[in-house]
């Protein structure tokens, strides 16, 4: 399924994984308005389907992984609508960031496939996914710097929140291009293989994420994200209120069951 025109394809497989694709490679899978909140609508909607347990982002091609916002021409013949005090903030609110939150809040694991390079607001997507497969020949830049922006669609607290202040400011302000090698060490992605592999390596952590235990996982996400972003008081009540819902899960049971039995267990998602 797909919005028409906008360059985002969904499908959802028996294998209760949800594919999302940017299918824009003739304009460096930068995300036009239409496009964004197509993607945005797409992880909405992947989210409250049950039959749903893990989300693959990947993107058309192999030269970009998403070149984020898509800039006007400066020879556009017409001129940009005058700004009101507030525009930006609420576009900015109702877009990027809209875009960003539906990606770190979707309760399903996303993993994305990245083949080419991620820039601007590229990497700030590739940022909010759970686990990410980079190929060698990928490269991540965030490019704010180079156009004058003020880094923005949560760039500076994805960045800080996962290399730290120092490394943060170093590639925001500077805005040099990071290959793959150094992504991996900085903890930017999790995995890097050769282009050709890029895709099965990505598809085979969706596939194992799916036959998990999908309530334990997603609780998990949003532990892993209130402990980083918070005091122990504040992860301990959290950690302490998720054990509490996984403790009535059906997964809960046949993990246990399967380890008494020492065998395999076979999660069902409930």
């Amino acid at each position: 399924m797909a919005e028409e025109g906008s360059g985002i394809v969904v499908t959802i497989g028996d294998d209760a994984v949800a594919r999302v694709k940017i299918d824009r490679a003739e304009v460096a899978n930068s995300l036009s308005p239409l496009a964004r909140d197509a993607l945005t609508d797409a992880f909405l909607r992947v989210n409250n389907d049950p039959a749903v347990r893990a989300v693959l982002l990947t993107a058309a091609g192999t030269r970009h992984f998403c070149a984020g916002a898509g800039l006007a021409s400066p020879a556009s013949p017409s001129p940009p609508p005058e700004k009101r005090p507030g525009d930006v903030a609420r576009m900015l609110k109702g877009g990027w960031q809209r875009l960003v939150s539906s990606v770190l809040d979707c309760d399903k694991p996303v993993v994305a496939a990245v083949k080419g390079t991620a820039a601007g607001a590229g990497v700030s997507l590739l940022l909010a996914c759970d686990l990410v497969v980079m190929s060698t020949e990928a490269t991540l830049v965030a490019a704010f710097v180079h156009r004058g922006i003020l880094p923005d669609s949560g760039a500076v607290h994805l960045l800080t929140r996962i290399v730290g202040l120092r490394k943060a400011t170093e590639l925001l302000m500077l805005g040099e291009p990071v290959d793959a090698v150094t992504c991996e060490r900085l903890g930017l992605v999790n995995r890097v293989v050769d282009l050709d592999e890029t895709d099965a390596a990505a598809e085979e952590l969706a596939l194992r994420l799916a036959a998990g235990p999908t309530a334990m996982l997603g609780l998990t996400k949003r532990l892993l994200a209130v402990s980083s972003e918070s005091g122990r008081d504040c992860a301990f009540e959290q950690e302490a209120w998720a054990q509490e819902v996984v403790s009535h899960t059906a997964d809960l049971q046949e993990g246990l069951s399967s380890f008494a039995e020492r065998r395999k267990p076979r999660f069902s998602g409930h």
